[in-house]
């Protein structure tokens, strides 16, 4: 009975599907050029949200939505850059660009775009926090924009397949939506916070071994790794002269 009066007091399913591909739409592509909404999240909830429909058509139109959306935030994001790169003192597009590429991060996508060329973009949408350097990386080797084009169309395809997939998975191990909802987004957040986590344990586990390199612990040194003096307590030499 609380089911039956829940789901009559849902909006029907024509409401919800004029309300939230727009709002995918418009979420998707502001999270292209400004990350600040978790667009893998957003498209994983509307596939949950469309699972869960009677009509045929949502998931496809999810699909079609997400990859639209996302690829109309890359082709602009990527002119914003070209704009900075030509321009003699940049711009603040570019600038966020850099801030947001790490040193380490933008030279290793910069060798893998010369060994691979552009299908180093699909790679890009699919590992998170993977999209800026890449395309840094192209802007800063003055990849034409028709080039790029070619490389962010299957990477968009296959970034809205896979977060759509993880939607169909997390909501369909439960009948309510809400629930499939919260599976997918802490799914997302998972996947997306890994790499971070992972690199910085490694950046750790380097500071580390470094320090204890330039450390070492050589017998008849002080404890910053200068050698005694003569004369100094604990000195051998010293002990010996009085001998």
């Amino acid at each position: 009975m609380v089911s039956e009066a829940v789901g009559r007091q849902l909006p029907p399913e024509s409401t919800q599907q004029a309300v939230g591909y727009p709002s995918l739409f418009l979420l998707v592509v502001v999270g292209a050029l400004v990350p600040v909404v978790p667009t893998g999240a957003v498209v994983s909830s509307a596939a949950v949200v469309a699972l869960h429909q009677t009509a045929p058509l949502p998931l496809l139109m999810v699909f079609l939505v997400a990859s639209f959306a996302a690829f109309l935030g890359d082709v602009g994001l990527y002119g914003l850059g070209q704009r900075g790169i030509r321009s003699k003192n940049g711009s603040r597009w570019l600038a966020a660009l850099r801030d947001r590429a790490a040193p380490d991060r933008l030279e290793q996508a910069q060798r893998r775009l010369e060994v691979h060329g552009v299908t180093v973009l699909v790679l890009s949408r699919l590992v998170p926090a993977g999209r800026i350097p890449v395309m840094l990386a192209c802007l800063l080797g003055r990849m034409p924009l028709r080039r790029f084009i070619r490389g962010d169309v299957p990477a968009c395809l296959a970034w809205a397949a896979t977060y759509q997939l993880i939607g169909i998975l997390g909501g369909s191990l439960f009948d309510e939506p809400w629930k499939g909802v919260a599976v997918a987004v802490a799914l997302t957040v998972v996947i997306s916070g890994a790499p971070a986590l992972w690199r910085r344990a490694r950046r750790g586990v380097r500071n580390r071994r470094s320090g204890a390199v330039e450390c070492p612990d050589v017998p008849g040194s002080t404890t910053d790794g200068s050698p005694r003096s003569p004369g100094s307590p604990g000195s051998s030499g010293s002990s010996g002269q009085h001998a």
